[in-house]
């Protein structure tokens, strides 16, 4: 008998189930406005609590730090403005808060012009900000001594000069900050000028500007005592003095008002030179030349408008003022080495008349400015204030064999060790890079 057989499915077939319908989900979007509003107000607000003051100890704590009165400057300014960025920030929290209540376009408008405004402030004072942040923060560097060394030579020849008035003058505070900076030239900045780089703000306190080239090679630092002097004759109220008598001299001697004219266009930088020379001393003619001597046609060649001297006449003039203080054999030196580079100003277009008066205006213009007595000195003259001579000198020469020793070179006045270390250099006392540690290591210690 037959039995019937059951067939199986096949164990890899599978039955398929019926497809599902698809269910098409509709997501209704996020609200924009609303938020991005809130996102405005939010940013100006953090932006200008962002932008806060200084904390006395954010830069260090050591005497190469930036000093109190340093951080307070600056606070003080940035405070101001921060005050009214805060402000702002308010008009603009207002504007959001009614621009959410009645999202219409001239209430959004509005809001996107005052947050344009509180914006542009926020720039204005960022720019501030970082500068200071960015210059103060050297002082946390490998430079920070060096600068502090700068820093003490400025103080020192403010110390001198107030010291050596005729009459009490109020004392300028915060004194002047050395801060590190690429370019050729050395460069300071006045207390109380707008500062473009400060957004026009008035700039709270001198600043001095290095090259790193000027660092490393401290006997050319006399541009300390350079920059340092354009300050002075601020601060001791002789900007407009000074230029005012040595037209009168000039006028009443005969010159030209060409000839004057061009005398008074160089009066800011010709005071910053002879200033540098009567507080550091012969030894800055040297840093003064190293700044001059430049290809022939450089040094012959006259500017119409700039304020500093030709170089071949600025050289001159020094050596009439190092001349006048007592050093009459170091000024025939240099002469002589200034004219065998260059022996002749003719191929140059220094003006005729400019250069045929120089033998007689450039005596008249140094007396004028540096031996003439100013009310602002309590009737003394410039060279009397500063009053370096032959016993100053001796003091530079001892403390240039101390240098080139690497013993402590006394209580010598900081600003003299730039002629110091220039003295042992040029008498190949010690190695360059010895000058340089010691010199640095006799200003930054203690």
């Amino acid at each position: 008998m037959a039995t019937a057989v059951k067939t199986m499915p096949e164990p890899s077939a599978r039955v398929e189930a019926p497809p599902r319908p698809r269910i098409k989900v509709v997501r209704k979007p996020a609200p924009v406005l609303l938020p991005w509003l809130r996102a405005q107000s939010i940013n100006v607000t953090r932006h200008a609590a962002a932008l806060r003051p200084f904390r006395p100890d954010e830069f260090g704590t050591g005497a190469e730090a930036p000093t109190a009165g340093h951080i307070q400057a600056v606070n003080k300014l940035i405070t101001a403005l921060r005050g009214s960025l805060l402000r702002m920030s308010g008009k603009v929290r207002s504007a959001v808060e009614a621009s959410s209540e009645e999202p219409s376009a001239p209430r959004l408008q509005d809001t996107m012009r005052k947050k344009e405004h509180a914006h542009a402030w926020v720039r204005g004072i960022e720019r501030i900000w970082d500068f200071y942040f960015e210059l103060f923060g050297q002082r946390q560097t490998r430079y920070a001594k060096w600068l502090l060394s700068c820093d003490r030579i400025g103080l020192d020849c403010y110390r001198v000069a107030y010291l050596g008035l005729g009459v009490a003058r109020s004392i300028p505070a915060p004194p002047t900050f050395s801060y590190m900076a690429t370019g050729f030239a050395p460069a300071t900045f006045r207390r109380g000028i707008p500062l473009k780089r400060l957004g026009k703000q008035l700039n709270p306190f001198p600043l001095i500007q290095l090259p790193y080239h000027r660092l490393i090679n401290p006997w050319t630092l006399g541009a300390i005592l350079h920059e340092t002097s354009h300050n002075l004759q601020s601060d001791l109220e002789l900007s407009k003095e000074i230029p005012r008598h040595i037209a009168l001299r000039l006028l009443r001697a005969g010159a030209t008002p060409q000839v004057t004219r061009t005398w008074v266009r160089w009066n800011r930088e010709m005071f910053a030179d002879l200033s540098g020379m009567l507080l550091g001393g012969p030894c800055i003619a040297g840093s003064l030349m190293d700044i001059l001597a430049r290809g022939p046609e450089t040094v012959v060649s006259y500017s119409p408008r700039g304020p500093h001297p030709t170089p071949y006449l600025r050289m001159l003039i020094n050596l009439e003022l190092l001349r006048r203080m007592g050093f009459e054999s170091e000024a025939k030196e240099y002469r002589r080495a200034w004219v065998r580079i260059y022996p002749s100003a003719a191929a140059g277009n220094i003006p005729t008349a400019v250069l045929k008066s120089f033998s007689e205006a450039c005596p008249l213009v140094v007396d004028a400015m540096c031996f003439h007595p100013y009310k602002s000195l309590g009737d003394r003259s410039f060279a009397q204030v500063m009053n370096f001579g032959n016993k100053e000198q001796q003091m530079i020469e001892e403390a240039s064999r101390r240098l080139a020793a690497g013993v402590d070179p006394g209580i010598i006045p900081e600003r003299f060790l730039i002629g110091a270390v220039r003295s042992a250099l040029d008498r190949r006392l010690a190695r360059p890079e010895v000058l340089t540690k010691n010199f640095y290591k006799a200003l930054a210690s203690g």
